[in-house]
């Protein structure tokens, strides 16, 4: 198979027929294409036969304006091209579409709300590497078929009718929104019909993260002792061999309803509960009492329960750490970025929606009272956590992703700790750019979808 980026221009349907294409002499004899017979065109799950005109002293190729509308082609673009003599076929791309939870033409500046920066930095990642990409709702597959509707940055967010793309990220930020039938049967049906590579393809819940990894005895040492809750002999027991222990509602993300429980000197229990203006403190005079108080929200909602850990602090604040771990342009795991994220002041969580401050590490761990030592390993080992961590996940949760947000903790001895893995790593416009008009992130999800498609 031969590969190359070429130019792809349209010209008018008088000029050339639907089923034929111009291509420069060059790309031809580049691309091994023989010089009689016709091809297949497949650009996502377009397919068209077409007959090649060979063009002297062209470096583009060229279709009409009736093919370039089947395909959503406009103007004058660069894309990644790749030719199989198996089956004759010549493929463009890859076509990349991004599911995402809501749409607002009302607001064409703003169409995805607090993605949209990100979506226009993806949408140049593609431009830059020969790929191209849509993105869509839920709402356009109700009845779809062979083509969805979806966005395009050009000069401006406009709709048009595009074929199913090549690679397709989950970006649904609901779970029900992802577990819609419309949703899952088009997941199903567009890997079965066209070969469609789906990833992140779900949510992952606390209690499976932790239940699957157990198994993998190389992680052992990161994981904190964790469970479902099942009822208050289980909260007597965790109670009974830590002075700390959070309760986490298993689906909850941002630090929304995490509980905090502590023994105090006197012989009652605090519970701490995170608000978006602080934490909220209540004291008992018994555990029974306590578990009396929480036991509405265990009614609503299933919770886990995990060790408390003595988590290095900065400024008497906790700090943890956000490691990126993505798959590369050649399918590996590795760790883009990791950041320490120091608590905001009365909170116990550290996430940015409640008032947390993001530094390199570093930083972080120089402002601590860790040992000279463990200040000195943390940046090498914490990435080797992560990444540890991403395999493991990979190996034992039967899902397909592509990219994975790890937190993991440093308590004041310097033993790192998992503490949660959110297949959904936040892509809003206040995720920290440094200046950069396209994050390493996001060439990197463009490689690992190029990598997926062949292109």
């Amino acid at each position: 198979m031969s590969k190359l980026k070429i130019p792809v221009q349209t010209v008018q349907s008088g000029i050339l027929q639907d089923n034929a294409v111009m291509l420069g002499d060059r790309l031809i004899k580049k691309l091994k294409i023989p010089a009689h017979g016709p091809l297949l065109l497949a650009y996502g799950s377009f397919r068209q036969e077409v007959t090649v005109i060979p063009v002297p002293k062209s470096d583009s190729l060229r279709v009409s304006d009736a093919l370039a509308r089947r395909t959503g082609w406009s103007g004058r673009r660069l894309l990644n091209a790749s030719y199989s003599p198996g089956n004759r076929t010549l493929r463009l791309g890859p076509l990349i579409g991004v599911l995402v939870s809501r749409e607002n033409p009302d607001r064409p500046d703003r169409p995805f709300g607090s993605i949209t920066q990100f979506c226009l930095e993806l949408t140049n990642a593609c431009q830059a590497q020969g790929a191209f990409v849509y993105f869509f709702t839920p709402g356009a597959l109700e009845g779809a078929n062979s083509t969805i509707s979806g966005w395009v940055y050009e000069d401006g967010w406009k709709k048009l009718r595009l074929p199913v793309a090549d690679v397709v990220n989950n970006r649904l930020t609901t779970r029900k929104a992802e577990n819609k039938p419309s949703v899952q049967h088009f997941l199903s049906e567009v890997k079965s019909r066209y070969g469609t590579h789906f990833f992140n393809e779900k949510f992952l819940d606390k209690n499976e993260v932790f239940d699957a990894l157990r198994k993998d005895s190389s992680i052992q040492r990161y994981l904190p002792e964790s469970h479902l809750l099942s009822g208050f002999a289980m909260l007597q027991k965790m109670c009974a061999r830590y002075p700390v222990v959070f309760l986490k509602p298993v689906r909850g993300s941002l630090g929304k309803g995490i509980l905090r429980i502590s023994r105090e000197e006197g012989g009652g229990y605090k519970l701490q509960s995170a608000t978006p203006i602080g934490t909220r403190k209540v004291s008992y005079p018994s555990l029974a009492k306590l578990f009396q108080a929480v036991s509405p929200k265990l009614k609503t909602a299933r919770f886990q329960i995990q060790q408390g850990l003595p988590l290095m602090e900065s400024g008497r604040r906790p700090v943890d750490f956000r490691a990126l771990v993505q798959k590369n342009g050649t399918g590996k795991w590795g760790v883009t970025s990791i950041v320490a994220r120091t608590a905001g002041n009365h909170h116990f969580v550290s996430n940015l929606a409640r008032g947390g401050s993001l530094s390199t590490v570093r930083e972080a761990v120089g402002k601590s009272s860790l040992s000279p030592g463990a200040k000195e390993s943390a940046p090498v080992q914490l990435p080797r956590a992560a990444l540890a961590v991403a395999k493991s996940v990979e190996a034992y949760i039967p899902a397909h992703f592509g990219e994975l947000g790890i937190d993991l903790g440093l308590d004041q001895s310097g033993r790192i700790w998992l503490l949660e893995v959110n297949s959904k790593p936040s892509k809003n416009d206040n995720t920290p750019l440094s200046g950069v008009k396209i994050r390493p992130s996001v060439k990197q999800m463009v490689q690992y979808c190029r990598y997926l498609a062949g292109l």
